[in-house]
């Protein structure tokens, strides 16, 4: 299974209406990304936002970035991993994660001991039982990791990571600790604006969202980044750190950064001033800045 070199993470564009939401990940498979990415928050349920984009695409990888494991049982989600990866071969990738204490709480469920929670997961999640016939190959399933000890556990028990909300420097930390036959597909976010002050008002409303949770700031602290510089939305350092912004040229450096320092796949999100369309023209403006014709990395455990 491929990921492609780049793939598109779809952010609000998750909650298109169903048919726009068709029409648009056509067009971006058309493209030529190699993998779409829908997360799981207060939208649509991510397996059956996964089937909806399947059912729509021909070729393009689909990917959960991330599946909750707070809100479904270890055997609802291999299950339905297992669905799809039999309906859909070598096209569906489960990412699972922990989440955040707001979006695990709002929902009436406990978020304690992520790590133990996470390794005993998986475990219950290898023993699913499951009567119809059993996908050939697997879904392979990829990490929310950031800090080190998430990290060692994707190395060890899974097919790899995806990374959020990161800089260069995680990606060069993650392949240090992944090594070399795991993926790592970090999500980079950009804006297309020439300017900062361009570039701020509308990537801000994405700081502020991901600086107020605790665990991303939690791994910029270990990382070194001083608190004053999180508050959000941050500040110029850390905004330029985390998204990509500038001409065409420097947008396309800042992704070649991190397959520089390790990742086999970016999956790069568009930031739009109107969040509640789909940003297709700027993808295919992006497309031929990030794309090559060689598939860069081979998945799956």
């Amino acid at each position: 299974m491929t990921l492609g070199r780049a793939g598109v993470w779809l952010g609000s564009m998750a909650n298109l209406p169903a048919a726009d939401l068709r029409r648009a990940v056509v067009e971006i498979e058309q493209m030529g990304f190699g993998t779409i990415w829908l997360g799981e928050a207060i939208g649509r349920e991510p397996f059956a936002g996964a089937a909806l984009i399947l059912s729509a695409t021909s070729r393009v990888t689909v990917a959960t970035g991330i599946a909750n494991i707070w809100v479904r049982d270890a055997t609802a989600m291999m299950n339905g991993a297992r669905t799809l990866a039999e309906a859909w071969p070598n096209r569906f990738v489960l990412g699972i994660g922990v989440s955040h204490v707001p979006l695990v709480k709002v929902r009436g469920h406990q978020y304690e001991r992520p790590l133990s929670a996470m390794r005993a997961y998986l475990q219950a999640m290898e023993n699913a039982p499951y009567r119809p016939a059993m996908p050939k190959p697997p879904p392979p399933i990829l990490l929310a990791a950031l800090g080190v000890k998430m990290l060692q556990l994707a190395r060890e028990r899974t097919a790899g990571a995806h990374p959020y909300f990161v800089p260069v420097e995680h990606t060069l930390e993650a392949r240090g600790i992944l090594g070399d036959d795991r993926a790592l597909a970090p999500e980079l976010a950009l804006v297309f604006a020439r300017n900062r002050e361009g570039a701020r008002a509308t990537g801000d409303r994405y700081m502020r969202t991901y600086l107020n949770l605790e665990n991303y700031r939690r791994n910029l602290v270990r990382m070194g980044w001083p608190q004053d510089e999180l508050e959000p939305p941050g500040s110029d350092r850390i905004f330029d750190a985390v998204v990509a912004w500038g001409p065409d040229e420097e947008i396309a450096r800042k992704v070649r950064l991190h397959h520089e320092a390790g990742a086999d796949h970016v999956a790069v999100q568009v930031l739009t001033p109107a969040p509640e369309r789909a940003p297709t023209e700027e993808l295919r403006r992006l497309a031929p800045l990030v794309l090559d014709s060689e598939p860069r990395n081979s998945i799956g455990r």
